[in-house]
């Protein structure tokens, strides 16, 4: 705020001086010509401010490529103009070329600095010669709050471009600025998340401004940036997972990964887990394994806050996640030889 204030007292004040001592002295208009150089230099200023503030909503690479086609648009004008200039002095009419050239300069360098800034994002998605087209992954505002994907990138199992639309990024700003404690939480955590991923070396976090003014949401914005750019969708969110792929992206879910990493229990398994709490069941009680695997207990209601040795019996496979089901070993131990029993008698 100090800079700018600064600012709009040396460029008005600049003005006023410049008015002041480019008057004729003796004009009766030198008054009027000050005020003027002053409101000329505030309004110089005001615009240098709104022209800061709306390059600071832009990532560093349209601007880089802003200023690449602008350089390239005044090259083809000057050479253009060159030519021109040799063509009218054939012709000896040499005061044409002046505004010939004034506007080859700037349309070539409006159109330079539009297309640069507009086509720089095609540089790298577009250049298949080095990269298949589902060498992108876009990151969704729930897999990034969670901060697993942190973990995994970590490992090295997830390298190269991981990209994060500038929507999504606002909304996480959104949810960090939220008046509900809960929320805000959950997006400065996400933002944290996303400063670790930043600082990690086996990836790189590319930030884009790719947004589609007419789709209303951000899962929509997701969707239709990924079937843009041929990205992968990487996200934890279950509707988002079902309409991506309705609409043929692939979609890499963070949860079913964690399901699928999951070991692999077989019947006759034996564990040994502490009880929780009381099952829904009459006689059951709940564990819990330390992925989060619920396991259910036969006769074990009244072996809450115990650690019990069981035995597995069955394991369901549910969309909410993966249910074990076990006995008590000292009922099992009980049904075993009681079969052995009753197998033996019937032998005799």
């Amino acid at each position: 705020m100090i800079i700018r204030i600064i600012l709009i007292l040396a460029c008005s004040v600049s003005g006023l001086w410049i008015a002041f001592y480019s008057s004729v002295p003796d004009s009766s208009y030198r008054i009027l010509e000050t005020v003027g150089g002053f409101i000329i230099g505030l309004l110089i200023a005001l615009l240098v401010i709104k022209v800061e503030q709306d390059i600071r909503k832009l990532s560093l690479k349209i601007i880089a490529g802003g200023v690449a086609g602008m350089i390239i648009g005044l090259l083809i004008a000057l050479i253009l103009g060159f030519g021109l200039s040799l063509v009218t002095k054939i012709s000896e009419n040499p005061r044409v070329v002046p505004w010939i050239y004034l506007l080859l300069t700037g349309i070539l360098g409006y159109l330079g600095l539009v297309l640069g800034s507009k086509k720089v994002e095609e540089l790298n998605y577009h250049s298949s010669d080095v990269k298949s087209k589902f060498d992108y992954r876009i990151l969704d505002t729930s897999v990034i709050i969670d901060g697993r994907i942190a973990d995994i990138c970590d490992s090295g199992f997830i390298e190269g471009d991981l990209i994060v639309p500038r929507f999504v990024l606002n909304e996480l700003q959104f949810v960090a600025d939220s008046s509900d404690p809960m929320k805000r939480s959950r997006g400065r955590r996400g933002l944290d998340i996303l400063n670790h991923m930043q600082k990690s070396n086996n990836i790189n976090i590319d930030i884009v401004d790719h947004d589609f003014p007419k789709i209303k949401g951000v899962d929509g914005k997701l969707v239709a940036l990924a079937k843009k750019i041929n990205a992968k969708l990487l996200t934890n969110d279950y509707n988002l997972n079902k309409v991506a792929e309705l609409q043929g992206v692939k979609v890499l879910n963070i949860n079913e990964l964690a399901n699928a990493m999951k070991p692999v229990v077989l019947p006759g398994e034996h564990m040994n887990v502490k009880i929780i709490r009381e099952g829904k069941e009459a006689g059951q009680g709940v564990g819990y394994l330390d992925d989060g695997t619920m396991i259910i207990v036969d006769a074990a209601q009244k072996l809450v806050n115990t650690n019990v040795d069981v035995i597995v019996t069955s394991v369901l496979q549910t969309t909410a996640g993966r249910m074990i089901f076990t006995e008590l070993k000292e009922v099992a131990n009980k049904k075993n030889q009681q079969n052995i029993k009753t197998a033996s008698d019937a032998v005799n």
